[in-house]
């Protein structure tokens, strides 16, 4: 008979430390915190593209960009965290003076209904923030 890893562990007398299924808000703050460098949030300047109500969490479309058309290399990096999955970090894209246009469209999983931020860090080092509510009506990131 063979034992699962765990039970090995407890047999064995060692401490299993369990990962919660979600980031606390305190590693949700730490995250955005390391991506602004410490710099105040203002909300705008910024377009978050995803849908209120989503079927499935497994992939999840979302747009990120900037309003109107800033100058090539004013944008320095877009990011997107959530607030109920197991890491707060999702992506952070970084763009470089020949870059073009600042732009981000790709796919997420959410573990659940929740809120999603997005970030953009100019290059006169002002950051700003987008949210939107995310209602998951199957979720995906689930642990056992």
């Amino acid at each position: 008979m063979t034992l699962p890893r765990r039970h090995l562990l407890l047999a064995a007398g060692a401490t299993v430390w369990l990962r919660p299924a979600r980031a606390t808000p305190l590693e949700m703050e730490l995250a955005i915190a390391a991506f602004t460098g410490g710099a105040p949030l203002r909300e705008g300047r910024l377009t978050l593209e995803i849908a209120p109500l989503v079927e499935n969490g497994n992939a999840v479309p979302v747009g990120l960009g900037v309003d109107g058309a800033p100058a090539p290399g004013t944008v320095r990096a877009l990011a997107l965290f959530t607030s109920g999955n197991p890491q707060p970090g999702v992506i952070v894209a970084r763009f470089g003076p020949r870059s073009g246009r600042a732009r981000l469209d790709t796919r997420m999983r959410l573990a659940s209904s929740q809120t999603v931020v997005a970030l953009a860090q100019f290059a006169d080092g002002s950051c700003w923030r987008r949210s939107a509510e995310v209602v998951v009506t199957l979720a995906a990131c689930v642990e056992s």
